[in-house]
């Protein structure tokens, strides 16, 4: 099969490599539909993340269940799926807690020895605890299928960081980061019930996508300047609730800085470049919570897809570009120079 492979920074390949085959009783193969490039992505083609030459990359796809292992019961060949980006048994203490991230047998697309999702089809290990079904209908809805593609990661990890941030009717909410992930925050907020929703970010495109999912205001300032504009539109207190969606140093410093005394930040931003830290008495003198990390989708799917199939939240526009699988490595350099919000990939 066709698969896209990481050879160096920059190096974006899409190569013959071998085609999935079943190799434990819990497995499923999976033939993509579709998958798409996380901003993640970009800290390995940037060489900010480690890679091995030819390692496979992409953890967010759906498709078509091909084949399934001897003790496979939720799952037969033709099924449509959604897979979350990690890979979880479903049975651990982890996942019945919900924590399907922390799964004691659960890994990463990607990872060294395992497929990526973008390629021509994906080995699926634990495929009843891992994958979720999808109505076969939706195979021919291009519309709809992008929507659901978004369950793997980013609507998932904007409902997390939504949660985390305590989003809820009455508050008014904070989005620092104008990516997929932070728009989808902001659509999760909106459907939480946020009465104000207020979106950082300086990019036109973006921000009126953000205002499409609900945002009420943007601030498109940086740094002391976007904590001055958040402060005077909250009459100086700040926001109840702050998604902190972008990872570095000062995107954290922001969130802490336009929170309200009481409020909570939720952050999902994958962390890097924080050399010095965040000093935390600032967070205990002012009541401020942190939750987040790394979102457990597989959680939150049987939640949030009833209402992308209704049509209650449509996630689908945060896809401004798609390209057929050979079309990767340009689909990568799109994203990194940012004519791209997220690219998507259509086998």
């Amino acid at each position: 099969m066709r698969a896209t492979t990481i050879h160096a920074p920059f190096d974006m390949r899409v190569e013959d490599v071998p085609d999935p085959v079943v190799r434990n009783p819990g497995d499923a193969v999976v033939r993509v539909l579709r998958s798409c490039i996380c901003g993640s992505d970009l800290w390995a083609y940037r060489g900010e993340s480690a890679r091995q030459p030819g390692q496979r990359i992409g953890h967010e796809f759906l498709g078509i269940v091909e084949e399934t292992g001897a003790e496979v019961t939720g799952f037969r060949r033709g099924d449509l799926v959604v897979a979350p980006f990690m890979w979880s048994d479903g049975v651990c203490d982890y996942c019945r807690e919900g924590l399907t991230t922390s799964c004691e047998h659960g890994g990463f697309w990607g990872s060294a020895g395992s497929d990526g999702g973008q390629g021509e089809a994906v080995r699926v290990p634990f495929a009843d605890g891992t994958l979720v079904a999808l109505p076969a209908e939706a195979a021919s809805d291009d519309r709809l299928l992008a929507a659901l593609l978004t369950l793997s990661d980013v609507m998932g990890t904007g409902h997390h960081a939504a949660l985390g941030a305590g989003a809820r009717a009455g508050a008014t909410v904070a989005v620092v980061g104008d990516g997929a992930v932070g728009l989808c925050a902001v659509l999760a907020a909106k459907r939480l019930g946020a009465d104000r929703i207020i979106a950082l970010g300086r990019h036109e495109a973006r921000t009126d996508i953000a205002r499409r999912f609900g945002a009420t205001d943007v601030v498109a300032e940086r740094g002391d300047a976007a904590v001055e504009a958040v402060r005077e539109l909250t009459r100086g207190q700040g926001a109840h609730a702050v998604v902190e969606a972008v990872g570095t140093e000062q995107s954290m410093r922001t969130a802490v800085n336009i929170t309200r005394d009481g409020g909570a930040i939720g952050f999902v931003g994958v962390p890097h470049g924080s050399g010095t830290g965040l000093d935390l008495s600032v967070m205990f003198d002012r009541n401020i919570a942190l939750r987040g990390g790394v979102a457990p989708v597989r959680a939150y799917i049987p939640e949030l897809l009833p209402d992308v199939l209704d049509g209650s939240i449509d996630p689908s526009p945060v896809f401004d570009l798609t390209v057929g699988l050979e079309g990767v490595p340009d689909g990568y350099k799109a994203m990194d120079e940012r004519t791209a919000l997220k690219v998507m990939v259509a086998n």
